[in-house]
C-alpha cells in the first residue's frame, strides 16, 4: 500500500481532518508519501486499510518503523513528539497541556459547532434542504467561540504563545472555511490577525487554503 520507506499518509486532501495532519507535516518538513483515500478515491473498506484502522476513516498514517496511528489529533501529537521536539512538543506536562487543552476544545466544541454543524448545515446542504433554525444556532455558537479565541489572542500572536504550536492547528484550520463561506461573522480583530499570520505560512497555504467550492450543496463526499 506504500513504499514503506518513510511516513505514509492516507486521506483526501479536501478532508478537514486530513488537512490538519498535512499542515503539520508541512511545518515539520517531514518526507512522506500521500495516498488519496476516501470519498471518490475509495479504498477505506479494503482488508488492508481496515487492518490499519478498523473504523474505516481517514486520516491514517504509517511511519517508517511500521507504527500506525489514526484519529487526527492523536496523529498530531505523535508527529510532534517524534519529529517536532524542538518546536511543537513539550516534555513538561504542564507546558504540553496548554496546547492540548485547545486541541481538545477544538475537537469537542469548535469543530462540532462549525464543521459538522454550520459548514455541513449551511454550505454542504442543498439550499432547499437547509434548516435555518439549526443553522442560526450553530452560527451563534461559532460566533461565541470566535470571541473566546479573540480574547485569548489579545496578548499573544498564536494560541500556543509567541510561535506556532499544536494549539493553533485544529482551530486555525477552521478559519479558511469559516471566513470564506459567505456567512456573517463577528468582529474578531485578534482572530483575523492570527488568520493573516497563518496565511503567511507556506504549509498553511499548501494544505489548508484549498478551494472548497466543489463541496457547496454536496452532502456526499
Amino acid at each position: 500500500m506504500s513504499d514503506q520507506t518513510g511516513l505514509t499518509i492516507w486521506g483526501r486532501r479536501s478532508a478537514f481532518n486530513v488537512q490538519k495532519v498535512m499542515w503539520l507535516v508541512g511545518e515539520l518538513d517531514i518526507p512522506h508519501t500521500h495516498i488519496d483515500a476516501g470519498g471518490d478515491a475509495g479504498g477505506l473498506d479494503t482488508p488492508e486499510f481496515r487492518a490499519m484502522n478498523p473504523h474505516g476513516k481517514v486520516p491514517v498514517i504509517r511511519d517508517a518503523d511500521g507504527t500506525v496511528v489514526w484519529e487526527s489529533h492523536t496523529i498530531l501529537r505523535y508527529l510532534a513528539a517524534v519529529y517536532g521536539k524542538q518546536s511543537f512538543w513539550h516534555d513538561d506536562p504542564a507546558a504540553r497541556s496548554r496546547d492540548e487543552r485547545w486541541m481538545d476544545w477544538s475537537a469537542t466544541a469548535l469543530q462540532p459547532a462549525f464543521l459538522t454543524g454550520l459548514f455541513w448545515g449551511y454550505y454542504r446542504t442543498p439550499e432547499d434542504r437547509r434548516d435555518w433554525t439549526a443553522i442560526k444556532a450553530k452560527q451563534d455558537a461559532c460566533a461565541q467561540y470566535m470571541r473566546v479565541l479573540d480574547a485569548e489572542l489579545a496578548d499573544r500572536p498564536y494560541l500556543s504563545g509567541d510561535r506556532l504550536g499544536l494549539a493553533d492547528i485544529p482551530a486555525g484550520a477552521c478559519l479558511f472555511r469559516y471566513f470564506g463561506m459567505g456567512l456573517d461573522y463577528p468582529e474578531v480583530p485578534n482572530v483575523q490577525a492570527w488568520f493573516a499570520r497563518l496565511q503567511e505560512r507556506p504549509a498553511y497555504r499548501a494544505h489548508v487554503m484549498l478551494p472548497f467550492d466543489n463541496l457547496y450543496g454536496r452532502l456526499a463526499f
